[in-house]
């Protein structure tokens, strides 16, 4: 059985390329590759295109990463979805985002193009004119008595867009298909040529519930691509600008959840602490999603005094609450009855998949971008990842409960380790030739992907993010099946899969 070095080193290996190596190979080693996935020895990290190129990120066995590339003669080249079924969707974006043709693709319909684009395949080297556009043909599901209930894209309330297309016999959900794409910002085209700093801040802009995990993973990149050492006291605030991103995000989900099972009263009590992790992270660094505070080379605000008071009252505070509502949610009956049980997403399948964040550690996957392939500071930090095998709602939402309780330890960790003196910003060089870097970073919802090529003056030649919900969506079909219709806005709840920061 090869190792993924094997293959990397079997190829004609890309120069300046950090910290992972990267290696445009052969089509017979693409192929080994793809076997390794499709026979579950490797996961896949992401899947992206170029001109006349297409780009695969792997995670081996021992947890070792690299990208293989390989060139698209005709635009064509051997289909990854066709034998590992996490690839379909990746494929589908890049055919349509630069005419890659994957070579025996089970489903070619468009993923991001929904026909309102001025031409066809915007991100090659010659643009097409629009093609007609084709009405999206939903698969079929044949069986006595079926029907089908379209739900959206326009949803009640604040929610971004996205189509669910439910097949069902009685109330329960014999198939569910998405449609996603609709928010599609074209971030990948804006940030080709566009100097570091700009790039940066779409990077920001990707998810807006996850801006410090995106701006994290670009900023890395930048820095591995470059060489660039940040200044230790940033390297810790970074740390605690992320776990405060991902202590009010936990903290919504529960109490969201909750809220679509009927029981009000914990998303009233959730929403509070939100609410004032949200306002400490204001106090301690200037904005509430502490967005652009994240900048390569360091950090763009040094910690306040008063804003350490904040984080280190909101800390207190939640120490102090959580507790109850966490007995709350577990002596609740009429709760338990809604969340026990309730869209079990297999292990196999999350493993598969390479599911991250709380839908893949509620399902037995034990994979935590912090730990491995890991960065600093948490190489010097105490914590545990909490992981589950019942893969139903109330395991999501347990896991989420214990990594809130993690970040209020890693919280407390920072603040009493947190390095002196100023929060500098290292200088970020400029390049005299292609500088290629990657991060993969722990966002609240899972890992995050960013690779890009910095070229001549320091401008970003391209650059692609792989948010955790390209591998999650998919998920979400499997987990609602067989359960009522009714149970949907639960499990949809409890996976809360990113449209935007899916949708590029």
């Amino acid at each position: 059985m090869p190792a993924l070095v094997d293959l990397i080193e079997a190829g004609r290996s890309a120069k300046h390329h950090a910290p992972s190596r990267r290696a445009v190979v052969a089509p017979k080693i693409w192929s080994l590759a793809v076997e390794q996935l499709a026979e579950g020895r490797w996961s896949l990290l992401g899947l992206w295109g170029e001109p006349n190129t297409v780009h695969m990120a792997l995670l081996d066995e021992v947890r070792d990463i690299g990208v293989i590339s390989l060139q698209c003669l005709g635009g064509r080249y051997p289909s990854v979805g066709q034998r590992h079924p996490p690839a379909l969707r990746l494929e589908r974006a890049a055919a349509d985002l630069f005419g890659l043709l994957p070579q025996g693709l089970p489903d070619t319909r468009r993923w991001l193009d929904h026909g309102h684009w001025g031409g066809s395949h915007p991100l090659t080297t010659r643009p097409q004119p629009r093609a007609a556009a084709s009405s999206y043909r939903f698969l079929a599901a044949d069986g006595d008595g079926l029907h089908q209930i379209p739900v959206g894209p326009v949803h009640a309330g604040i929610i971004e867009p996205g189509h669910f297309r439910f097949t069902a016999s009685g109330e329960t959900v014999v198939r569910l298909e998405e449609r996603l794409g609709y928010v599609h910002k074209g971030i990948e085209s804006l940030m080709a040529g566009s100097p570091v700093d700009r790039a940066a801040g779409l990077a920001g802009r990707t998810s807006g519930d996850s801006t410090v995990a995106y701006s994290l993973a670009f900023a890395r990149a930048v820095e591995a691509a470059l060489g660039v050492e940040v200044p230790p006291r940033a390297l810790w605030l970074r740390a605690l600008m992320a776990e405060m991103e991902r202590l009010a995000n936990h903290l919504g989900d529960i109490g969201a959840i909750c809220n679509d099972a009927a029981f009000a009263l914990m998303h009233a009590h959730c929403g509070v602490l939100r609410e004032r992790v949200l306002r400490a992270s204001d106090a301690a660094f200037g904005h509430r999603l502490m967005r652009d505070c994240i900048v390569p080379g360091g950090v763009a605000s040094n910690l306040r005094e008063e804003g350490e008071r904040a984080v280190r009252s909101v800390i207190a505070e939640i120490r102090q609450r959580f507790p109850r509502l966490i007995e709350l949610y577990d002596n609740t009956a009429s709760l338990q009855d809604r969340t026990v049980g309730t869209g079990r997403l297999k292990v196999e399948l999350a493993r598969q998949y390479a599911a991250g964040g709380y839908v893949g550690r509620a399902s037995g996957r034990h994979f935590d971008a912090r730990r491995s392939p890991g960065y600093p500071p948490y190489d010097e930090l105490t914590f545990d990842v909490p992981v589950l095998e019942e893969g139903d709602v109330n395991a999501r939402v347990w896991i989420r409960i214990r990594e809130v309780e993690q970040s209020l330890s890693l919280v407390e960790q920072i603040l009493q380790r947190l390095p002196g003196g100023a929060a500098a910003r290292a200088n970020v060089p400029s390049t005299n030739g292609p500088r290629e870097g990657m991060a993969l970073v722990e966002g609240f919802r899972g890992d995050i992907l960013a690779w890009l090529r910095i070229g001549e003056g320091g401008l970003v030649e391209r650059c692609h993010l792989r948010d955790p919900s390209w591998f999650q969506w998919p998920l979400l079909e499997a987990a609602i099946e067989g359960n009522i219709v009714a149970d949907f806005p639960l499990c949809n709840k409890s996976f809360n899969c990113s449209y935007s920061g899916h949708d590029l």
